[in-house]
C-alpha cells in the first residue's frame, strides 16, 4: 500500500502553531500582531492578581474569531472582559470561550486511537499502523492485521497526520467578535487569576547594644499562574479584600534577584480605598514559576526595646457560663521565658510607613563581625504610628516556675480563692527585668487580695508584674486571687 503523504507533528513542533487569527466574509484566517501598550499586573496578597493586557489586532469587517494566548492557566474564566479601545461601540463580543484541553503526549495518543500513525523506536525500526491503545504501552495493528506492542520508553519519535480538533498548546481565550469596520484595533482584556501572590519580608539587624535596629523591607512576588508577564506595570495591594466563594475555581526558600536589578528600586506607596497600594516605578518582568524580590522600605537606627516575658499558664479562656472550679484547671509546667523585641512604626523613630503583613527575620553581628539569625516572627498589616512587637525566641539563661500553693472553694457561698508562687531564676551575669503575665481565667468577677509585687491590669482577665531579678539570683512573686459569683 502506498504510504500516505504525512504532515509531521512532533510534540515540540506543535508549540509553533499559529494561535491567534480572524476571519470574515470568507477570507482566510490572518495572524494577529500581539503588540500594544503591554501588561498591567495588580497583585493582592491573597493568591490573586488582576491582569490587564492590551494588544493590537487586525480585524475584518463582520464576524471574526479572535484567539488570545499567553493567558494564565489559573485564570477565572468568569472574570474575563474584552473591549475595543479603538471602536468600542462598533465592536461586539458575541461569544466567549476558554479552551484548556492542552496538548501532551498522553492526550495526543488518546486522540489518535483507531487512526493510523507511525513511530520510530530507539533502535531505528519504523512502525506504521492503526493505534489501538496508547495508555501504558503503544499497541499498533499493521495493515496485514499483525498487532505489535511497544513500550513508551522505547519510542524515539512519533509521527501524526494532523493535530486533532480541540487540542491546543496553551490555555487560550477565544472570542466571536462582530466588527463594524475592518483594520487595526487596539483591544484590552482584563481577568482575574490565581497562582500569583506577594508577601513582605523584612530583614532586621539589631545593634550591638540591642537598643536600636536597621530594617529593610522586600516585596517577595511568587508567580505560579502558568504564564509570564513581560515589562509589566506592577501594583501590589496590601489589605484583606472580601471575595465571594466560587465553586470550582482552580486556584489555590529560594529567593530570586535579577542580576542587573538596581540597588534600591523606587516604590511609591499610597492609600487606595481602605487598603494600601505599592507601585513599582519601573517595568518589571515576572517569569512563570519565578520568585522575585524588590526592595520597598529601608530605615536605620530605629529605637528598639528588648524585654523578657514569662507566661506560666498561657491559659487564654475563662468561664463564660460557670466558674472554672477544677483546682487543676490552667496549671501547667511551662518554664520558658520569652524574648521579645518592640519598636514604634513612627516618623520620630525613622519609619512611619504602612508595613504589609509578612515575616521579619532578626539578625545580630557576632564579635567577629559575622551576622547570625537570632529569631523571626510574622506581623499583620501594621499602619503607621502603631507598635510592632516580635517574639524572637526563648531565653537560655532565664527560667520561670509557677506553682499553685493553695486552692479553696465554697460553692454554697459562691466564692473560691487560689494562691500562686512564681519563681524566676536568672543565670545571666547581668540584672534583668521579667514581665510576668497572669491570666485570671476562672471567672469574670475577681479581686487580688494580696501580692508581693505591684501589678498592672492589662485587660479584664490579665495582669502583669514587672519583676527585677539580679544576676545569678532568683526572685519569687506570690499573689492570692478571689473569685465570686
Amino acid at each position: 500500500m502506498a504510504k500516505k503523504r504525512w504532515i509531521v507533528w512532533s510534540v515540540v513542533a506543535i508549540l509553533t502553531l499559529v494561535v491567534v487569527g480572524a476571519w470574515g466574509h470568507g477570507s482566510r484566517p490572518q495572524p494577529v500582531v500581539a503588540e500594544g501598550e503591554g501588561v498591567e499586573l495588580a497583585v493582592y496578597n491573597q493568591n490573586l492578581a488582576l491582569v490587564k493586557d492590551r494588544r493590537t489586532l487586525e480585524l475584518n469587517r463582520g464576524l471574526n474569531e479572535v484567539r488570545f494566548v499567553d493567558v494564565a492557566s489559573q485564570i477565572d474564566p468568569t472574570s474575563v472582559h474584552f473591549r475595543s479601545l479603538t471602536d468600542p461601540t462598533g465592536t461586539t463580543v458575541l461569544e466567549q470561550n476558554y479552551e484548556y484541553d492542552i496538548v501532551g503526549s498522553a492526550k495526543l495518543l488518546s486522540k489518535y486511537v483507531d487512526r493510523e500513525i507511525s513511530l520510530v523506536t530507539e533502535d531505528g525500526q519504523e512502525y506504521v499502523g492503526t493505534l489501538l491503545s496508547g495508555a501504558q504501552n503503544v499497541i499498533l495493528q499493521a495493515p496485514d492485521g499483525q498487532v505489535t506492542m511497544i513500550g513508551l520508553d522505547k519510542i524515539k519519535e512519533f509521527t501524526f497526520p494532523a493535530l486533532p480538533e480541540g487540542l491546543i498548546t496553551r490555555p487560550t481565550l477565544v472570542w466571536q467578535v462582530e466588527s463594524a469596520q475592518g483594520g487595526s484595533q487596539d483591544i484590552e482584556v482584563t481577568y482575574l487569576t490565581g497562582g500569583v501572590n506577594w508577601r513582605a519580608n523584612y530583614n532586621v539587624l539589631l545593634a550591638d547594644d540591642e537598643k536600636s535596629l536597621d530594617l529593610t523591607g522586600w516585596v517577595t512576588l511568587d508567580n505560579q499562574s502558568g504564564t509570564g508577564y513581560r515589562n509589566a506595570k506592577l501594583k501590589l495591594i496590601a489589605g484583606d479584600i472580601h471575595r465571594a466563594p466560587t465553586p470550582g475555581y482552580a486556584a489555590e526558600d529560594r529567593l530570586y534577584k535579577e542580576a542587573e536589578m538596581a540597588a534600591a528600586p523606587q516604590v511609591e506607596e499610597r492609600a487606595f480605598f481602605e487598603y494600601h497600594l505599592y507601585e513599582i516605578q519601573r517595568p518589571v518582568t515576572v517569569k512563570d514559576r519565578q520568585t522575585k524580590q524588590i526592595e520597598f522600605a529601608t530605615a536605620g537606627g530605629v529605637p528598639a526595646t528588648k524585654f523578657f516575658v514569662y507566661d506560666g499558664s498561657q491559659a487564654r479562656f475563662w468561664g463564660y457560663y460557670e466558674p472554672m472550679s477544677d483546682p487543676s484547671y490552667g496549671i501547667s509546667t511551662n518554664k520558658k521565658v520569652m524574648v521579645m523585641l518592640e519598636f514604634d512604626n513612627s516618623e520620630d523613630a525613622g519609619l512611619g510607613i504602612p508595613l504589609p503583613k509578612g515575616t521579619l527575620r532578626i539578625y545580630k553581628k557576632d564579635v567577629d563581625g559575622s551576622t547570625l539569625l537570632i529569631g523571626e516572627d510574622a506581623i499583620d498589616h501594621t499602619p503607621k504610628d502603631e507598635t510592632v512587637r516580635l517574639y524572637i525566641g526563648d531565653a537560655f539563661d532565664i527560667v520561670g516556675e509557677r506553682v499553685q500553693t493553695n486552692f479553696q472553694v465554697d460553692t454554697n457561698k459562691k466564692w473560691m480563692e487560689e494562691t500562686f508562687e512564681i519563681t524566676l531564676r536568672n543565670h545571666k551575669e547581668e540584672d534583668v527585668e521579667v514581665r510576668v503575665v497572669e491570666h485570671l481565667y476562672r471567672w469574670s468577677e475577681w479581686k487580688i487580695l494580696e501580692a508581693s509585687h505591684e501589678y498592672d491590669k492589662l485587660d479584664a482577665q490579665t495582669v502583669e508584674f514587672r519583676v527585677p531579678v539580679k544576676a545569678n539570683d532568683e526572685t519569687t512573686v506570690t499573689y492570692t486571687v478571689r473569685y465570686e459569683w
